[in-house]
């Protein structure tokens, strides 16, 4: 006899202290993120939300979520960041949010995240035509830039260290990678 899918309800039955995600019906419970990880998430989405959110100092046109809940059919998700075009957004932008895939991605990777990430996520993201993911690595300190085409993801990007870089789809800006990684920001 199979093993039983993992439903919503087993997500809300999880502890408080715990990100939990299910993938081809799989239940994944990951810790809270660590310092780290939560420095870089946060650095980047500040980078990110005035000039593509808010339109200070750049394009606008975006709506840029952290940790946004994602439901595709049965696989729920969980990315560190994601970004929508506001002109695919119908309705309450927020609200549409959770049932549309992004535009991007983010996955800051960790230990206890990264084959999670990598190998479970991404094919949902691919199935569901988010068109760019990217991968944060705080701890060698590199960006991955993928982007979607007919045959799958294909790496465009890979930047390390303290670079300044810009990365599709947010070109617009000149990402400073020091910054991201400096816990004082």
């Amino acid at each position: 006899m199979g093993k039983k899918p993992a439903t919503y309800a087993d997500l809300e039955a999880l502890p408080e202290h715990v990100v939990g995600e299910i993938v081809a019906g799989e239940l994944y419970a990951s810790p809270r993120p660590a310092a780290p990880h939560l420095i870089v998430a946060s650095h980047l989405g500040a980078e990110l939300t005035g000039p593509f959110d808010r339109g200070r100092g750049g394009p606008g046109g975006w709506l840029i979520l952290d940790e946004p809940e994602l439901h595709f059919g049965m696989d729920v998700l969980i990315p560190d960041i994601a970004g929508w075009r506001r002109e695919r957004l119908p309705g309450t932008p927020r609200e549409a949010a959770s049932r549309l895939a992004p535009d991007w991605v983010c996955e800051v990777l960790s230990p206890s995240t990264r084959k999670l990430d990598r190998e479970a996520k991404l094919p949902v993201y691919a199935r569901e035509g988010v068109r760019h993911v990217w991968f944060l690595d705080p701890v060698p300190r590199t960006l991955e830039v993928f982007r979607l085409e007919a045959e799958g993801y294909r790496q465009v990007g890979f930047h390390s260290g303290s670079a300044i870089v810009r990365v599709e789809p947010f070109e617009a800006l000149a990402l400073e990678l020091f910054f991201l990684w400096d816990e004082h920001g």
